[in-house]
């Protein structure tokens, strides 16, 4: 492709890096990538893929901005509250970079669509805050072969990494299973500092760009784990289970489960 007078000097940044460049930031402009959750993760997360020059974001999520949200989900504004999450961030997008063209999802994702909503993109970003979708995000991106990107958060403590379907572990090969409902409180129960979703979204972003340009070292096979009270970062070698339900040796889950009538039934 050809850049505009105006597209060299929004991504000049970029093209003078060596490891990006033209190319580089053609592939970018050329690139599909899907973010479920337009809250605290999702928020710094597309902020970034926007700024990027990502072509195609694809955002997902049936919730409407509360005045609770505005302390990390950086996206939305007072003006907001009440309106789709969605909509409000792709009106932030469209503030930062013309050239991304957004794709908006009101809907919840479940066993029934989620591999329609996922089937024409390069990446896959789980900025999701529940353990049942978590769950059939993991299964659906294994079962379609489609990278993904992984973050979550508790009180003072984030998480991020990344399952390369074929290459490396899957979210099962970590928790084998989903936790009984109410075994572990959410961040409304719990809590959560406000600036804690700049730092793994941001990361999150990270990841997804190195996975489209095809440079430098993925979280594939690692966990990143941040206490943002004593200001560390720590590393876990995740390693693929041969007793993995889904990606071991002898594979028991075939099909995708609504995983949050699945928690119910048992409990």
């Amino acid at each position: 492709m050809e850049f505009t007078e105006e597209q060299i000097k929004r991504y000049a940044r970029h093209i003078i890096l060596p490891e990006v460049g033209g190319k580089g930031q053609e592939r970018l402009l050329s690139s599909k990538v899907l973010l479920i959750g337009a809250g605290g993760l999702g928020a710094p997360c597309g902020y970034y893929l926007g700024a990027a020059g990502i072509g195609t974001l694809g955002i997902v999520d049936f919730d409407t901005v509360d005045l609770s949200n505005l302390q990390r989900q950086i996206w939305h504004g007072t003006a907001d509250v009440g309106r789709y999450k969605v909509d409000s961030a792709s009106d932030s997008i469209a503030r930062i970079n013309p050239d991304v063209s957004v794709i908006t999802y009101k809907e919840k994702i479940d066993s029934k669509n989620i591999k329609d909503l996922i089937k024409d993109y390069d990446v896959i970003i789980d900025a999701t805050d529940n353990f049942p979708t978590r769950y059939l995000i993991n299964d659906a991106c294994y079962f379609m072969r489609k990278p993904l990107v992984y973050g979550s958060l508790f009180r003072f403590d984030g998480q991020a990494t990344v399952f390369l379907p074929g290459e490396g572990p899957c979210y099962r090969c970590l928790f084998p299973a989903p936790p009984p409902v109410g075994l572990v409180p959410s961040c409304q129960e719990s809590g959560v500092l406000g600036v804690l979703p700049g730092i793994i979204g941001a990361i999150q972003a990270n990841e997804a760009i190195k996975i489209i340009l095809g440079v430098g070292k993925t979280l594939n096979g690692r966990l990143l784990i941040y206490d943002a009270l004593d200001m560390r970062f720590t590393e876990m070698k995740l390693r693929k289970d041969k007793a993995c339900p889904l990606c071991g040796e002898n594979p028991s889950v075939f099909d995708l489960i609504d995983y949050e009538n699945f928690c119910d039934v048992r409990n």
